[in-house]
């Protein structure tokens, strides 16, 4: 046993080593919903019991041996689930409970591909996936569908139950079907490394450990199907993010945009890489939105300095991915380079034609702040980083915007002080009230 781990540390296990878990019980037993509902109950007895006890040596073991003590438990707590459990399993060469075997294999691509089951559409598969693979708390996976919480928490219920009723199976699929469970499952992976890259909420801007699977994981379908253009690129996509993770803060912790980075603090060696995954996945001529993103990723990274970006490329690359997709994140992103090409009203009129969908949402308004800081307007682009500071639950996001917010504020009042000095100096004096 170690020492007693800070609530943080502890926090950040238990997201890492629970979906690790799940996969290796749900591989065990053959019973991904049981499995799910053992391991929860193992994750909230290390929340209790370590603090006080210590992390194991190996937690992951741990949660392993306690989830399947309690799914052991559960089979036999009735005759009939007795009956089903000698029936299908005494023939079978299953681990003792109390083995604290994690597992030769890693499972985790099967289970990501058994929540993206056919019988569920993208709604349902998605959020399972994020739940059961990203260890995504239901809140997390409402924010990033901008949902309620409560709704997302009945769609993941109907998603489990749905997939019980199919008969759905730990195991990986066939070859034929793989391709098919792979759109939803590049998805689930793009919103699970979005969610490490900059967090929905907390103190942190980001986290990296979550990030760090989603890339595991993509590489691992990169590996199954080397042929799917798509996968390539969602792989590229998130390398050349990542590549610029160390930037992204200073010694302090805050927030760095990207015009202020230090570029030489990027990482060259996942730029090249990704870049290479990009090439070679645009050359087979299916060219996705993935593939797109991937692309506007690389011009970012590629660049000397944020002045020398080819804004013109990036435009076109937008609206290659528009017609695609209508996302309205997509009109989100695209609204700086837009204004960057065309003009500040330009930019401004896509970024209206977003929020007329993503409505009250944070980076409508920090995005809006942008582009009128780019045009002068002081004033205004505090108030909106004020809006987009007061709707952000990431502290380390809300900090940064709010700081921006006085900086502009500050900047702007200082020019309304000169202004009145140049009237006074023009009238030769202050008119006598």
């Amino acid at each position: 046993m170690t020492t007693a781990p800070d609530s943080r540390r502890l926090e950040r296990l238990l997201r890492e080593q629970g979906p690790r878990a799940l996969a290796i019980v749900a591989s065990r037993y053959r019973d991904f919903d049981g499995a799910e509902d053992a391991v929860q109950e193992a994750l909230l007895a290390a929340s209790e019991q370590w603090p006080a006890g210590g992390i194991p040596d190996d937690p992951r073991a741990w949660l392993v041996t306690v989830a399947s003590r309690r799914l052991v438990d559960a089979y036999r707590s009735a005759d009939a689930r007795r009956r089903r459990e000698r029936e299908a399993w005494d023939d079978r060469d299953v681990p003792a409970a109390d083995e604290p075997d994690t597992g030769g294999t890693d499972d985790s691509l099967t289970l990501v591909l058994l929540c993206c089951h056919p019988a569920l559409t993208p709604g349902a598969a998605i959020p399972l996936t994020l739940r059961a693979v990203g260890g995504l708390t239901t809140r997390e996976i409402a924010a990033a569908f901008l949902v309620p919480e409560a709704t997302m928490a009945q769609r993941i219920s109907r998603a489990k139950a749905t997939l019980r009723a199919a008969g759905g199976r730990f195991e990986p699929p066939p070859a034929d079907a793989r391709h098919e469970r792979a759109r939803s499952a590049l998805h689930v992976l793009y919103l699970m490394f979005n969610e490490g890259y900059v967090a929905s909420e907390g103190d942190d801007l980001a986290r990296p450990d979550l990030a760090a699977e989603a890339i595991r994981l993509t590489r691992m379908l990169h590996a199954s199907l080397p042929a799917d253009a798509e996968v390539g690129g969602l792989l590229a996509l998130m390398l050349l993010t990542e590549a610029r993770r160390a930037a992204r803060v200073d010694t302090a912790g805050r927030l760095v945009p990207l015009p202020a980075q230090d570029r030489s603090r990027w990482n060259r060696a996942l730029v090249a890489e990704g870049v290479l995954l990009l090439t070679e996945a645009m050359r087979r001529g299916e060219v996705g939105e993935y593939q797109l993103q991937a692309a506007i990723a690389a011009v970012h990274d590629q660049a000397p300095s944020y002045a020398d970006t080819d804004w013109p490329r990036i435009a076109g690359l937008y609206s290659a991915l528009a017609r695609l997709t209508d996302s309205p994140v997509v009109s989100l992103n695209a609204a700086v380079a837009v204004a960057m090409t065309a003009g500040i009203p330009a930019g401004l009129e896509r970024l209206d034609a977003a929020a007329a969908v993503l409505g009250d949402h944070h980076r409508v308004h920090a995005v809006r702040a942008h582009l009128h800081e780019l045009a002068g307007d002081r004033e205004r682009a505090a108030a909106e980083f004020r809006a987009a500071a007061a709707r952000t639950a990431n502290e380390a996001e809300r900090r940064y915007l709010t700081d921006a917010a006085s900086r502009l504020a500050a900047a702007a009042a200082e020019d309304s002080r000169e202004m009145s000095g140049a009237d006074v100096e023009k009238g030769g004096s202050a008119p006598t009230p």
